[in-house]
């Protein structure tokens, strides 16, 4: 049997306010229930892989349209390339991609002493370039988690072995982290993050990533304006919606960000320029193509590469590392390969032709329209109904580290002033 307390007497019992009457001996009575402590914001950085943001006027995505609405929005700038890798560690480094050392989603050693980089390498001498935000925020004792990231697996600053089994020794990560696996589906990666917001304090994580790569796989399969595409963007967005409820069931307030590293823009079969129309085989070798090709001159042909890539062409410009655009900020790293060839929007540089026709790419100019990337932030520490001007993706870093309470870092790419309207 349980005492009933009139409502209007619940906020006051502990001043006595209220009179209750005394239960019969031999009654047995329920404990009172012990008062949940009031839980600090934690801070979720959300990556939806090639998110364009006028897709969230699309009127199919009501729960991640719901917190622009409340919150900031914005159009971001990615770094160049506009690929996921080289965006993913520049938005967590706030150092564009020249000189965070990814600077494509491939890359060759110029020593030729490692295996070429991919997407599933996680080798720290390919990162160990600039420090993440987890590794900072671990260091001022900001508790982290990643559920998934690119780059996130990684033990940043450690080395590996050279002999088997090829052992990582040193370097850190996040306290909890998860290594990438597309099995994974958006409800399991959501769970994932509210079962450690579950923890005890002491062990639960205030800093924390998530990342879905759907919107990006649709987008490239079937074009951005595919309703497949749709489909995708409809999906990640209960992903969100489904974060958000389980966010407030478990009364966890919570400063969320949702970015992307990239857009997408459509491609079609007929807009190709073939690889031998660059450069001969013998004369240099392609590291790269797609909407870029890069190049290293075979000895001895350092100057019949450099005459054929200098040739003006349609729908394509060439230029050795050291005269790229400096807008683009790329070209001094040494990874980056001696020659690098840009299409235009909608073409792309490639050996044969594309086994898939038709669809969507992204990777070029950064300030095209199609490669923009979102920005949404929303919570206790932003504004409401909010827009900022375009800013570059470098400039999450520093937004970030207010938010969480680390000082800013100098001598990095990224900026508070482009970023600071959106806090309160």
């Amino acid at each position: 049997m349980r005492i009933l307390v009139p409502l209007a007497c619940l906020a006051a019992l502990s001043l006595g306010a209220c009179a209750v009457t005394p239960p019969a001996a031999g009654v047995a009575v329920s404990p009172p229930a012990t008062p949940q402590a009031a839980r600090a914001p934690v801070t979720i950085l959300i990556s939806i892989d090639g998110f364009r943001p006028d897709y969230l006027d699309r009127g199919i995505t009501p729960d991640l349209s719901r917190l622009a609405a409340r919150g900031v929005r914005a159009a971001m700038r990615p770094s160049f390339p506009s690929k996921t890798f080289p965006n993913h560690w520049a938005i967590v480094t706030g150092l564009r991609p020249d000189r965070n050392g990814i600077v494509s989603n491939n890359m060759e050693d110029p020593a030729g002493k490692r295996a070429k980089f991919s997407m599933a390498t996680d080798d720290p001498w390919w990162w160990n370039a600039a420090p993440p935000l987890w590794v900072d925020a671990e260091a001022a004792g900001i508790r982290s988690a990643a559920m998934f990231w690119p780059g996130a697996s990684v033990a940043y600053g450690g080395a590996r072995e050279d002999e088997w089994p090829n052992d990582v020794l040193g370097g850190a990560r996040p306290d909890d982290w998860i290594p990438y696996g597309e099995a994974v589906d958006e409800s399991q990666r959501v769970d994932t993050i509210i079962d450690w917001l579950r923890r005890p304090q002491a062990t639960r994580p205030t800093f924390l990533t998530l990342y879905f790569e759907e919107v990006d796989t649709a987008g490239h399969r079937y074009g951005p304006d595919d309703a497949r595409t749709n489909a995708a963007v409809a999906k990640v967005d209960r992903a969100i919606g489904y974060l958000t409820t389980e966010l407030a069931k478990l009364g966890q307030p919570a400063n969320i960000v949702v970015v992307s590293d990239h857009g997408m823009t459509p491609v079609t079969a007929d807009q190709v320029i073939p690889l031998s129309d660059l450069a001969s085989e013998a004369d240099g070798r392609a590291v790269e193509t797609g909407v870029f090709a890069s190049f290293q001159p075979l000895p001895g042909r350092e100057d019949a590469l450099a005459a054929s890539l200098s040739r003006p062409r349609d729908h394509v410009q060439c230029w050795p590392k050291g005269q790229i655009p400096a807008r683009f900020h790329y070209g001094s790293n040494p990874r980056i390969p001696a020659w690098l060839c840009l299409a235009d929007p909608g073409w792309r540089i490639m050996s044969k032709p594309p086994t898939r026709p038709d669809g969507g790419e992204h990777g070029y100019d950064n300030d095209a329209p199609d490669m923009r990337a979102l920005f949404i932030a929303n919570g206790p520490a932003f504004r409401r109904a909010k827009t900022l001007p375009l800013f570059d993706n470098v400039d999450v870093y520093a937004l970030i580290r207010r938010v969480i309470g680390l000082p800013q870092a100098s001598g990095k790419d990224g900026k508070l002033a482009p970023v600071e309207g959106a806090l309160r």
